[in-house]
């Protein structure tokens, strides 16, 4: 399962490349866009660069295969805009963690559905998952619209259970079964 690929009409969804530094890192500072990540945005060129080579060798760490982060690049003129992955926490228990992150310039324009429709047919289609979560920021309204457009249910609310830039943040999980995904 390594290299991974994923395509949709206008996007390709590939491991990451030591060349997409550059790309990456102009969404790693952008403070709107990672306003809910674990990371400040400070990052710079070369530290962008060392979490991709970190994530590249988690992801070839674990045999079998348990982490998924791809690039998510346009077909026109080959950006990488953003990020989509899957992880899977639980592997006795065929569950898996999804998230994204998008540049602001491909906010509102679909490219999140897009990217994220094929993860979760690859997760419960290749890897025979039965189900898959995620978690957002209550006051992040574009990830919750988007958990709820992959066809994800609310499920929960928890208290400050994350200490992140400074605040202590609630999150809101959401979660969808491999039944719910094959119906919808």
């Amino acid at each position: 399962m390594y290299p991974l690929t994923l395509e949709t009409p206008r996007l390709v969804l590939r491991e990451f490349q030591d060349a997409d530094h550059v790309d990456v890192n102009v969404y790693e500072r952008d403070p709107e866009v990672v306003r809910y990540q674990g990371f400040d945005a400070t990052l710079s060129v070369d530290e962008t660069l060392e979490r991709i080579r970190k994530v590249r060798a988690d992801t070839l760490a674990s045999t079998p295969r348990t982490l998924f982060e791809l690039a998510v690049v346009t077909r026109s003129d080959q950006t990488v805009i953003g990020k989509v992955g899957l992880h899977v926490r639980r592997p006795e228990h065929r569950e898996a963690e999804i998230w994204y992150c998008f540049r602001r310039a491909a906010w509102g324009q679909g490219y999140a559905l897009e990217a994220m429709r094929p993860l979760v047919d690859f997760g419960f289609g290749e890897l025979q998952l039965h189900r898959l979560f995620a978690d957002a920021d209550p006051r992040n309204v574009p990830s919750q619209r988007l958990a709820e457009k992959l066809g994800m249910k609310h499920e929960g609310h928890i208290r400050e259970n994350w200490f992140l830039k400074g605040e202590w943040c609630d999150s809101y999980l959401y979660g969808l079964l491999a039944r719910e995904w094959k119906t919808a």
